[in-house]
Order: structure tokens, then sequence, then C-alpha cells
């Protein structure tokens, strides 16, 4: 069995799924169809969104990664390009997740099925009325997990992974505000990202105290995303290694900060495969093996 390790967000990442464009958008039949009943901003246009996704793929290779292009199929919709969601990488192995948004419900058992055959173990699966999203779990390091409890990710669900997950790991409940619309999504990744184990991305004022005290307890260091770059998703960010980033492109402040906090930034263009469905870099990887 392909053995999962490195479970924190921020170590050098060596084994990565995701799911191109060709595999989740497929065509412009299926986006026309699809796209506003998910509530992107505007329809993709397929044939840059795939020349944006290989650009980010580049740079998760370039960096030393395996990536694992996860095929798509069945019922999967143009959300299954957020490889994030469906599964999370733990000590036990790769844990199915039962989605919080409804038309995402095949893709924990699409994506398990297809990392199982190259050999990824499967620990459990959390199951109805449990509700829970990779987006909403953020390894601080192998033996303590952060779970946003919201609109995705409820009391049930979290219980459930605590049960799978076993007493050795310690669960951090952090409670989340709900969206505007309980169609659109808020991921305890949408205000902070992991950058090094003494250091993350957040933005403040959306964080509990309870969460910005314990995070301070740990030592970690927390830097700002500036006002007015927090919704176009600059506290998105994904760590290729420790301070070796990947970011939108076009958030000239964010990524300032993050330099002069000694982090190497890198930017992709994102304006199909991110900015119209809002889902950032974290959101289009499933990091599986870090080191």
């Amino acid at each position: 069995m392909t053995k999962i390790s490195g479970l924190n967000e921020f170590g050098r990442i060596k084994t990565v799924a995701v799911r191109t464009p060709a595999e989740a958008y497929v065509s412009e039949d299926k986006i026309t169809t699809e796209w506003q009943a998910l509530r992107f901003y505007e329809a993709p246009v397929l044939e840059a969104a795939h020349q944006e996704h290989g650009a980010l793929v580049a740079i998760l290779s370039a960096a030393g990664a395996e990536v694992i292009e996860m095929e798509g199929g069945g019922a999967l919709t143009l959300d299954s390009i957020y490889a994030r969601d469906a599964l999370l990488a733990s000590p036990k192995g790769l844990i199915l997740c039962n989605m919080g948004r409804a038309s995402r419900c095949a893709e924990p058992t699409r994506n398990a099925a297809l990392l199982k055959a190259l050999g990824f173990e499967i620990a459990g699966e959390v199951k109805a009325p449990g509700t829970i999203e990779g987006g909403d779990l953020i390894w601080l390091d192998d033996n303590t997990l952060a779970v946003g409890e919201g609109p995705r990710t409820n009391a049930e669900g979290i219980r459930q992974l605590k049960e799978i997950l076993g007493e050795a790991i310690e669960v951090h409940v952090v409670p989340l505000p709900a969206p505007g619309h309980p169609e659109d999504v808020f991921h305890l990744m949408s205000m902070i990202s992991p950058l090094d184990a003494d250091l993350a991305l957040v933005h403040s004022p959306l964080m509990p105290e309870s969460f910005v005290g314990w995070l301070k307890q740990r030592g970690v260091e927390l830097i700002d995303v500036p006002e007015e770059e927090f919704i176009p998703m600059g506290c998105n960010v994904l760590a290729l290694g420790p301070r070796n980033v990947v970011m939108l492109d076009r958030l000239p402040k964010t990524k300032a900060r993050l330099e002069a906090a000694g982090c190497v930034v890198q930017t992709y263009r994102g304006d199909e495969i991110s900015r119209k469905g809002e889902g950032g870099p974290t959101c289009l990887t499933r990091p599986l093996v870090r080191e």
C-alpha cells in the first residue's frame, strides 16, 4: 500500500492529486448546463481553463511533486475540479467525506476508488446525517487537526471523523460564519492557509478569538490578508514546501506581505479554474504525501 505521510499543510509536497478541466468541465455543453445552478460567477471558458490548470500542474511538478490526474465521469459536476474537498488524508489512510453540497455527493466514492487502485488505503467514511468537506480540514502536524464547523461540515460529521481518527489525534473545532447564501461556500481554508510550522496567512476579522489564541499558543505567527484582497481569494495559498507557496495572480499586497515574511511566491492565472468557481490552489489540490 502507498503510505500517506507528512500530515501538515506546509511540508514539501511529494504526491498530490488533481482533476483537470478535461475531466471536470469536459465540454462547453456541460459548462453551459451546470454553471448557473452551481453558482459559478460566470461560465468557465474551456480552452483557457486547460491552459491555466496546465500552468498550475507545471508549478507542482517543478517543485518535485508527483501529480496524479484523476479521471472524471459519472455524476461528477464542474465542482469536481476542486479535488481537496472529497477526501481527507489521515495516518490510517484516506477518509471519504460526505459532502455538505448535495450535488457533489458522487465525488468521494469516485476519488477514493481511483486512488485505492493506485495503492492508497481507505481508512473509513463519514456517512449521513454527518457532513464534512476537505476544505474545512487542516492538519497542523501529524497529531493535530483543525476542523471548521459550519454549513458544509456539521457536528455529526466531526463526531464520526474523530471516531475514525482515534484518540491519538487532537481535533480542534473552529466555528465558522454562515455564507450569504446556503449554496455558497465558506470553508476553514477560506480564512487560513498554513505556510510553515510557525507561520500562517489569515483573515483576522472572521477568525474566532479562541482559534487565534490556540494558534498563537502553538507558536504560529499570523500574517493578515489585506481586506481588499480577501474576497478575491488572497487567503487561499498553497504551500509547496515551508515558505514556498503558490497563489492566484493580481493580489500584489498579499504577495508582498508573504515575501516580507520570507516566503518564495509563485502565481498562476486562475480566472477560469479559480475565480469563476471560487476555489483557489488549496481547493484544486489534494496533497497525499508531504515530507
